[in-house]
């Protein structure tokens, strides 16, 4: 194994472990009620804004051209993932969760598109043939949780929620480049944080009287999902292709269905173990056709 593909190796484990524990990040909202959802999403990064400008501090690299602009491509990012979360949490008002799943499953579709189309990336079909079955796989883990048709809007909500988290994926990247991971993700976080404490006030979501649980599930928001989590996301970010990162974040719905399953006492369905097996497939299939070298 040479250094490139040693590298890739630690980079997409870091990735998958990370996707798996944001598996956590549903049942932790489910807990945090009763918040709303630009409220949880407020504090899910307030939380993790302290003990990642500690990380992003002891990492600092001096300030350099490539650095600023590095430092406008994660506000980009945190804009698209802002974007993301509250259409995710809309869509959820108006159709099934398994159907907004389902949707921003097509966000790796999107990157590959881009990066083919804007990057010069040349994807081997196994590389494809890995994306189909990923999708595959996510489309039976959401019909097996009963995924259905809903009036349309919900529909829409979720697809837009998918072209932002691959708007994020490409950003957060990008950023990788000229940054390291707690500096990108320190970035990233303080952008979400005014995001969302300026769009939870503008629409009079209330911010304290929760319960004890509440506090404890926004707690473990902050720093399981948003710290541990996206850390180790954010540094396999820098060490794969965008496209088989974004493919990597695709085991969050089979960590969710296991830890539901775990911690939940919500039934497993035979259907979710073959979506299950084919999401890590195609994961494995991408991971085995690399792409080609992309233009600068």
């Amino acid at each position: 194994m040479d250094g490139t593909e040693a590298r890739d190796a630690r980079g997409l484990a870091a990735l998958i472990l990370g996707a798996s524990l944001l598996g956590f990040a549903a049942m932790l909202v489910r807990w945090a009620a009763p918040a709303g959802p630009l409220a949880v999403g407020f504090y899910r990064m307030a939380i993790a804004l302290p003990p990642v400008a500690w990380l992003a501090w002891k990492a600092r690299r001096p300030d350099r051209p490539e650095i600023m602009r590095a430092r406008g491509w994660c506000a980009l990012a945190g804009v698209c993932f802002v974007a993301d979360l509250w259409m995710w949490h809309s869509a959820l008002h108006h159709t099934s969760a398994a159907n907004a799943t389902l949707l921003v499953a097509l966000a790796p579709i999107w990157v590959a598109v881009v990066s083919v189309a804007w990057m010069g990336a040349k994807l081997r079909k196994g590389f494809w043939a890995g994306v189909i079955l990923a999708l595959l796989g996510a489309l039976i883990l959401g019909f097996a949780k009963g995924a259905r048709w809903g009036t349309g809007r919900g529909e829409l909500l979720g697809a837009l929620a998918s072209l932002a988290y691959g708007a994020f994926t490409l950003a957060l990247g990008r950023a990788r480049r000229d940054l390291s991971a707690p500096e990108a993700l320190f970035w990233v976080i303080l952008w979400c944080t005014a995001g969302f404490g300026i769009l939870g006030l503008a629409h009079g979501e209330t911010f304290g009287g929760y319960p004890v649980r509440a506090w404890w599930a926004l707690a473990g928001l902050g720093l399981v999902v948003q710290v541990a989590a996206w850390w180790l996301i954010t540094w396999g970010m820098g060490h794969v292709p965008t496209n088989l990162g974004a493919m990597g974040l695709m085991v969050q719905p089979v960590a969710t269905v296991a830890l539901g399953w775990l911690l939940l006492g919500e039934s497993v369905r035979p259907l979710q173990g073959v979506g299950t097996l084919l999401v890590l497939a195609g994961i494995a299939a991408c991971a085995f056709a690399r792409p080609t070298a992309t233009r600068a």
